[in-house]
């Protein structure tokens, strides 16, 4: 049980850190003050989860972890993300459709989470759903501002749609360890989510003019720790104090 526990934990962290990774590189360098600040904001609201699920996981786990050894000293492979926010910030019209692809899930995930029988997780979740409102608010209030808005910002957000779908099936794939916590009452039923995610990507890309591929998604891999190749990158910034400085306090 406990191991199966720490691992949920471990997919439900994973992806807060590694998409506030992502946020963090653009510290200082957003199309405008007012949005790169609401970037880092974001940025800082999944570290701020990922601390509580690491904490958690920590406590689990016993013996001689904590929050820091659960986040930046595991192996490539130990970490449960899906590919999806790995995807490098190649302009802002991907940033934009990963966030909001992202969003579109990790709320009514949040939503099911809060009546976890496990009341640790219920309660992450609880804390958590203000300020993933806030985020799936942002994402696709700009989805449906470029979609819509001059035919270059058009294009570009039809790209990086046409790009970042096929990593957006990956968050519905359920793992052993997702249907162990459904079973056990801990975890959500994907399905159930998948429908309200089709409802509100549909409406916003509609809004946006935006068509949805045609094809399936496929890409997948993350939650069984088999990653893209942009992780090693980015676990080499993560990671580079705890591993330079071993047992560093602050």
């Amino acid at each position: 049980m406990n191991d199966n526990l720490y691992q949920y934990i471990l997919q439900l962290s994973d992806n807060s850190m590694i998409l506030g990774h992502r946020l963090s590189e653009l510290c200082g360098h957003g199309p405008s003050l007012e949005t790169d600040i609401a970037l880092t904001n974001i940025s800082l609201d999944l570290y701020g989860q990922t601390r509580s699920y690491c904490q958690y996981a920590a406590k689990v786990k016993g013996e001689d972890f904590n929050e820091d050894t659960v986040a930046f000293l595991r192996t490539e492979r130990e970490y449960k993300n899906v590919l999806l926010v790995e995807q490098p910030n190649t302009d802002f019209a991907y940033i934009i459709v990963r966030q909001f692809l992202f969003d579109a899930y990790h709320l009514p995930l949040l939503e099911q989470l809060k009546n976890s029988k496990d009341e640790m997780i219920a309660a992450i979740a609880a804390k958590s759903i203000k300020e993933v409102s806030y985020h799936h608010r942002f994402s696709s209030e700009w989805v449906k501002r470029l979609g819509d808005g001059t035919e270059e910002s058009h294009q570009k957000m039809q790209e990086a749609l046409d790009y970042l779908w096929a990593y957006a099936g990956e968050l519905f794939e359920e793992s052993q360890i997702e249907k162990w916590a459904k079973e056990e009452g801990i975890g959500a039923d994907l399905n159930a989510i998948h429908e309200e995610y089709k409802k509100d990507i549909e409406a916003v890309f509609a809004e946006a003019t935006l068509t949805i591929p045609e094809y399936d998604p496929y890409q997948q891999g993350g939650k069984n720790g088999i990653h893209s190749e942009h992780m090693g990158y980015i676990l080499t910034e993560l990671q580079y104090m705890q591993r330079t400085y071993p047992n560093m306090t602050w």
